[in-house]
């Protein structure tokens, strides 16, 4: 595996805080931004085609009420995932994880991919996406990170394909953290950076592993958590924290 050079700072979700989530419009606008890597949620369909969404719930994100597993990649290419965040994005789609991935390539952006599983489909979302990216990213490019919160997600990217990265990905501060991330054979270990303590971060740089931290917006905690020994972090304003950390750190 070649060794990782994540940047500072990655897109959360392209560029959230600018063009709605998880479409090729947050895509664009991170590359527009200067952002180097960004990070997207796949989730399969109810038929398995991989698209990025995050949450198991359409509402949010797209005003259809219903569960991402309960409808066809057909039906969901109908919907509108671009109105709810402003105006200048209606019309904008729900992308498959190709079309993401040859836009993320398009641009030569580094990738973090969270696998998302709905329940029930942690080992099928991660050989999906797993055939989809195998498939698509170019052989000679810095291989994609790929994370999940869910064992088993991860267990399969292992077992499909060793040589990418994996990021063991945790909201709460697990006791059996360092068994799991060994067991997994993680790369970096994605924490909850504004729910963690300066001791807790210290545990984790034992394991001389890259610390990534999500989801920080705040300058002040970016610059923080950076002097705590923290190596990159998830942003939705990605430019702003950015120039926080370049000009601090």
């Amino acid at each position: 595996m070649s060794s990782l050079l994540i940047p500072k700072v990655i897109g959360h979700r392209g560029a959230k805080a600018y063009a709605p989530e998880n479409t090729l419009a947050s895509i664009h606008t991170a590359a527009d931004l200067g952002i180097e890597w960004v990070e997207i949620d796949v989730k399969l369909t109810k038929d398995g085609v991989p698209v990025i969404f995050h949450d198991e719930e359409l509402e949010r994100c797209t005003g259809v009420s219903g569960l991402m597993a309960d409808k066809t990649w057909a039906e969901v290419q109908e919907m509108d995932a671009g109105s709810w965040f402003g105006d200048s994005f209606i019309g904008e789609k729900i992308p498959s994880l190709e079309q993401a991935l040859n836009a993320i390539i398009d641009r030569g952006l580094g990738l973090n991919l969270e696998i998302k599983p709905c329940p029930g489909r942690e080992k099928e979302t991660a050989e999906a996406a797993l055939d989809v990216a195998t498939r698509i990213w170019p052989e000679d490019g810095p291989q994609p990170l790929i994370s999940s919160f869910q064992h088993v997600s991860l267990e399969t990217a292992m077992d499909m394909i060793e040589e990418w990265p994996r990021g063991f990905l945790m909201d709460d501060h697990l006791e059996n953290w360092k068994e799991l991330a060994e067991y997994l054979q993680v790369h970096t270990i994605n924490i909850n950076g504004n729910a963690r303590t300066r001791e807790e971060i210290e545990e984790y740089i034992e394991l001389q592993k890259p610390i990534l931290a999500y989801t920080i917006n705040d300058p002040l905690r970016a610059q923080e958590l950076m002097r705590w020994g923290v190596d990159a972090v998830f942003a939705d304003n990605p430019d702003i924290i950015r120039d926080a950390v370049e000009t601090k750190h």
